[in-house]
């Protein structure tokens, strides 16, 4: 294949998503500011996933425009808790306050994918997976926050499923692949039927 499979993204988890599933991919973190992105959209009351759908198109289309002739993945993920949109705590304390607010109750995880080629989305993607969490204790969460340490920042939950964040939850309906934000089978299907990896 002479183009390159890019990820649009500097995430951990949708790189080693892509790269047990087999896929030969190169890593170029997009150079979007999201927030600026994302601000006309909240004010225009657009949907969570309408908005993660435009931010991974976003990365997606910045990297495509200067990887000309190559595929590009970009993908977002939006958390929506009772009608409000969540992003990535902070710090501990605001983990903590966003773990407690969560207890009992169920959250949205919305994932976009985008497919781009020469500074143009040719697919997209957006699945949903709602999680509800057991009630907590504050001295549960504190223990919990202190066992799973800084890395709960670096998630819009505050949790990694795949790790102690398991222990938080009562019930999820939706993909797992989505909850760590890349909906890999669509995409996975999707790269079948352009004829970019074994069928």
């Amino acid at each position: 294949m002479d183009m390159a499979l890019v990820l649009a993204s500097g995430s951990r988890i949708r790189a080693e998503l892509l790269k047990n599933a087999g896929l030969t991919i190169e890593v170029d973190p997009a150079d979007v500011d999201e927030r600026a992105v994302e601000t006309p959209l909240l004010e225009a009351n657009f949907l969570p996933e309408d908005i993660a759908a435009v931010l991974a198109e976003a990365k997606a289309n910045d990297v495509s425009n200067r990887r000309r002739g190559d595929l590009v993945i970009g993908a977002d993920q939006i958390l929506a808790f009772e009608g409000e949109r969540r992003t990535k705590p902070e710090d501990m304390e605001a983990a903590r306050r966003q773990l407690l607010a969560f207890s009992g109750k169920t959250h949205e995880l919305h994932s976009a994918v985008v497919i781009s080629k020469d500074g143009e989305a040719i697919w997209r993607q957006v699945t949903t997976a709602r999680l509800t969490m057991r009630v907590l204790s504050p001295e549960f969460i504190g223990h919990y926050l202190a066992n799973a340490g800084d890395a709960v920042l670096s998630s819009v939950g505050a949790y990694q499923l795949e790790s102690l964040g398991v222990q938080l939850f009562e019930k999820i309906d939706g993909d797992y692949f989505t909850i760590l934000g890349l909906p890999l089978l669509p995409l996975l299907a999707e790269l079948r039927a352009l004829k970019v990896i074994e069928t």
